[in-house]
């Protein structure tokens, strides 16, 4: 069985090869949460929930079935684009949510003829007032799926979907789990003092409780030595959950920004002619480095006020920073989100496309391909300030 993939303005289909079809299967373990939103797996496990029902996140029923991607696109799916762009949304609609080994239809958000699939395949025909293809929009705009930064933005345009539809993805909870309950196992003791034991397993049960959305029972002492309403202490946990998911991002990129800045410093591709691409390849590297050194240290100084209300509360067991900053930090995950994702796109980039050229002793790009690389590097990096700048002000 094959993945149908919808592409060129009438609707023609083309069938991926079957390695689609297995990369479409694995995302229920493998995908990351910043890259994919995977609301076909929220179909399946919480269908049958109050919360799905009354706060999806599109109204229309296959799009809330639907598996959106941040996606590379390949030198033969640029032809779908009137832009330049390197990074698109993609739409995936399965088949059947159950068995993704079905396959499905996908759709480029905004490709060439992206009106016409949105109403022959999804029923949506006044796109420019649908609040579902808004919400696209949004999706599209953000340098991440992380659902921290995308809660954030919806909440601002008045969206506010349960919160099943923002929550870790499971390969992302497997890498976080150690790092996650040493961080929470500190605060969770100076938080309840004496009623904690010293048992490692339990910070970590307590850190996958936090992290996976599950505020049962075990976590109400903790609210109740932060003094919090069940309403703001869900708030807060989600909160909680957003900076430690960032702080691990952070810890994460170190080495694929060493390579990065290392790849970008050395790589060599076929040498030109052109006097202009030449005189920009000399100066765009040093100043792409530079740009992202700066980011990561920015992101570093954002993440400091995690640390001074940690210290107060681990060390000092002082609740009240800690309270505060539960119940306002998530005005910073616009920031930080925005940032990581970049920082998250580019690594990403390096890793698994440009390494492949190098690994395989593949001939050089030409400086021309090399030069449009950096370009999108740019642009991303200039997104992201020019927002930064905005929020600031």
């Amino acid at each position: 069985m094959a993945l149908l993939h919808v592409s060129g303005t009438s609707g023609e289909s083309q069938f991926m090869a079957a390695r689609e079809i297995r990369n479409l299967a694995h995302l229920n373990r493998t995908a990351s949460s910043s890259r994919v939103m995977n609301l076909a797996k929220v179909f399946v496990h919480h269908r049958e929930e109050q919360a799905w029902v009354d706060r999806p996140m599109f109204e229309n029923s296959q799009l809330n079935r639907a598996i959106i991607l941040k996606h590379t696109l390949r030198a033969d799916e640029r032809q779908l684009f009137n832009t330049g762009r390197a990074t698109v949304t993609k739409i995936i609609l399965p088949y059947d949510p159950f068995d993704l080994r079905l396959g499905g239809r996908s759709i480029y958000y905004r490709q060439i003829g992206f009106d016409g699939l949105m109403s022959n395949y999804l029923g949506i025909d006044s796109l420019a007032k649908n609040r579902d293809v808004r919400i696209l929009h949004i999706l599209d705009s953000l340098p991440s799926l992380d659902p921290f930064l995308v809660r954030e933005h919806l909440g601002r345009i008045g969206v506010k979907p349960a919160g099943i539809y923002f929550q870790i993805s499971h390969a992302d909870l497997q890498d976080m789990a150690a790092y996650t309950a040493e961080k929470v196992e500190d605060l969770v003791r100076a938080a309840l003092g004496d009623d904690f034991d010293d048992d490692g397993k339990k910070a970590g049960k307590l850190g996958n409780k936090i992290l996976s959305d599950k505020l049962d029972q075990e976590l109400l002492p903790l609210r109740g030595a932060l003094d919090m309403t069940p309403e703001a202490f869900y708030e807060g946990v989600m909160c909680w959950r957003g900076f430690l998911y960032y702080l691990w991002c952070h810890n994460e990129l170190q080495n694929g920004i060493r390579e990065l800045l290392t790849g970008l410093a050395h790589y060599k591709p076929n040498v030109t002619h052109d006097d202009i691409l030449r005189g920009y390849l000399r100066k765009v590297r040093p100043r792409l480095c530079r740009t992202i050194v700066k980011t990561l240290n920015e992101i570093a100084r954002t993440l400091e006020s995690y640390d001074d209300v940690y210290t107060a509360l681990a060390q000092d067991r002082n609740p009240e920073p800690f309270r505060n900053f539960l119940q306002h930090g998530s005005h910073l995950f616009q920031t930080l989100g925005e940032k990581i994702g970049v920082l998250n796109h580019m690594v990403s980039f390096w890793r698994f496309r440009m390494a492949k050229v190098i690994e395989n002793n593949s001939r050089p790009l030409e400086s021309i391909e090399f030069a449009d690389i950096l370009v999108d590097f740019e642009a991303s990096l200039a997104a992201c300030i020019h927002n930064d700048d905005q929020t600031a002000a």
